[in-house]
């Protein structure tokens, strides 16, 4: 009997593990490759020997198979990656409202003169990207990423498939949103670049003989990036609030 409740108790770990692991791995800031992969794995393991015997009540038997145990360990594998992947699109609005802010600014042009820099983000969704991390930890997000953690295992039990369709449909939803947020984030830069650009042309086409390049792009750079730094607060409350509803679905 107790060999019976210590493999019982192994086996609740080990599903435990996988679904906080898959989490944990793809979730914003905690699962970020800037932290090192053993505190990643202590955090883990140490949600996973909390959860253990919370949850052990609603774990049915131990499969008889290998087939079956197999498939119940990527069962909690698939949860936990479609929370955290869907957690972590979202942190893709700031990413784009970067990019964007970049177009619109000229800042981009440096991935076209400098090879190294294809593939790789602009300094500006870089910086937004960290600052998304900052608002994270600051505001205690990362309290309700744990409350998802625990919460998945009454939304998504053991016994219960993993609801594909709705994945798919959430992580749809969630993309979309991410980039109107992200257009939304930019909106003030895009509303500046689109008059700066018509007055731009306008002085061009009057004073045809003026360099208007040489002055128009370090001008387009300077109040780009100055109306960004006025507009940090409210990029930083309205993406913290969306961001907040996004963790009250699993919370």
């Amino acid at each position: 009997m107790n060999a019976f409740a210590t493999a019982f108790q192994v086996y609740v770990a080990a599903l435990v593990f996988a679904r906080v692991g898959a989490m944990v791995m793809t979730m914003p800031g905690i699962g970020d490759q800037s932290v090192p992969a053993r505190i990643r794995l202590a955090f883990a393991l140490l949600m996973a020997l909390i959860l253990a015997p919370l949850v052990q009540n609603t774990v049915g038997p131990i499969p008889s198979t290998l087939g079956g145990l197999a498939g119940a360990v990527i069962h909690e594998i698939l949860i936990g990656l479609m929370v955290g992947s869907v957690l972590r699109l979202f942190m893709t609005s700031l990413t784009t409202a970067g990019e964007i802010i970049s177009m619109q600014t000229t800042l981009s042009f440096a991935q076209s003169t400098n090879p190294s820099m294809q593939g790789s983000s602009t300094a500006v969704a870089t910086f937004l990207s960290m600052l998304g991390l900052t608002l994270v930890m600051a505001t205690d997000l990362h309290h309700l990423f744990i409350g998802a953690i625990v919460k998945s295992y009454t939304i998504f039990p053991f016994t219960r498939a993993v609801p594909v369709n709705d994945a798919a449909a959430l992580a749809v939803q969630t993309v979309a949103q991410s980039f109107s947020l992200g257009v939304q984030l930019a909106a003030p830069v895009i509303v500046f670049s689109l008059v700066f650009n018509l007055a731009t042309g306008l002085v061009g086409r009057v004073m045809p003989a003026f360099q208007i390049f040489f002055v128009a792009s370090p001008l387009s750079v300077i109040l780009g990036l100055s109306l960004l730094a006025l507009s940090l607060g409210g990029i930083a409350m309205v993406w913290t609030d969306r961001y907040r509803e996004l963790l009250d679905i699993f919370v």
